[in-house]
């Protein structure tokens, strides 16, 4: 029964990706009363990480980015959902790269990309662009979900413009299998470890905070270029992103750089525009003192 429910709601959410995105930003304007308003989602959650990133600010000030972040919120479901059906025209016109150029340079050197970023502005949408515009092998990594029938959907969108989904646990192994080829691999690198995987702290929007250093670790194992790709919402529905190098040498690096590189240039843009980072996610869930 659990099954069939879940059949019918992909059905239904395919439903509503095919809807024009002006009807489905007209729905997003009644979901954000419905989370803001009516059911509250989460809302303690970015009230605390809000007050805990940004101290200086007034509660006037937080309270704005906290209504802009559900608008966004908001923007950013029905988005996901029209992820179901967007076509390829559609995605190249509405995320665009400002500096392409960079991975024809890391091509023609014969080299393999990591593109890092967080959960900011519609990663999902950048993940599309990157494996519609790339010729190369373009390898999305991600979390699976609890849920097998909807982290194999997932799967399928995130794989219906030539991009290969790989698990964060066999990302290794995939890259030695591509090992001989130029690859790009997409990565969101604020994904919070498990107390188990916690071994490095650091301060992130003014709080000690767990980062994985896998990102790290893959870098200087496979000898791949690292980048930052910094995303902009341009308006409703429309992004750009533009790729920033941390490192060409990775091997070269000292102990955590890389990580601290790609950490500090996300903690840049959400300081700038901190409505467009998921600040509903339980992002501190454990400090320093709980690791034993």
């Amino acid at each position: 029964m659990e099954k069939w429910f879940t059949r019918l709601g992909i059905f239904f959410l395919y439903l509503v990706s095919l809807l024009p995105f002006w009807l489905l930003y007209i729905i997003s304007d009644i979901l954000f009363v419905a989370l803001y308003y009516i059911a509250r989602y989460r809302r303690r959650v970015v009230q605390e990480n809000l007050q805990n990133s940004f101290p200086e600010k007034t509660n006037k000030e937080r309270g704005y980015i906290e209504r802009e972040y559900y608008k966004y919120l908001a923007d950013l479901i029905l988005e996901t959902i029209k992820t179901i059906s967007i076509s390829e025209k559609e995605i190249k016109r509405r995320v665009i790269a400002t500096n392409p150029e960079l991975l024809e340079k890391y091509y023609r050197q014969g080299k393999s990309v990591i593109a890092v970023s967080g959960h900011y502005c519609n990663w999902e949408y950048a993940s599309l662009n990157f494996s519609a515009v790339s010729e190369k092998k373009f390898m999305i990594i991600y979390k699976p979900l609890s849920n097998a029938i909807y982290d194999d959907f997932f799967i399928d969108i995130r794989s219906r413009f030539g991009g290969i989904p790989v698990s964060m646990k066999q990302t290794m192994r995939k890259m030695i299998e591509y090992k001989n080829e130029q690859t790009v691999s997409v990565m969101v690198g604020d994904q919070t470890p498990t107390m188990a995987d916690a071994n490095y702290f650091t301060n992130f929007l003014n709080q000690p905070t767990a980062v994985f250093l896998g990102i790290e670790k893959l870098a200087k194992s496979m000898d791949d270029i690292v980048t930052f790709y910094k995303m902009e919402r341009v308006k409703r529905g429309y992004y750009t992103y533009t790729l920033i190098p941390l490192t060409e040498n990775p091997k070269l690096t000292g102990l955590h750089e890389i990580t601290e590189a790609h950490v500090r240039c996300l903690e840049a843009i959400i300081r700038e525009k901190p409505q467009y980072w998921l600040w509903s996610h339980r992002r501190w869930k454990f400090k320093p003192r709980d690791i034993i």
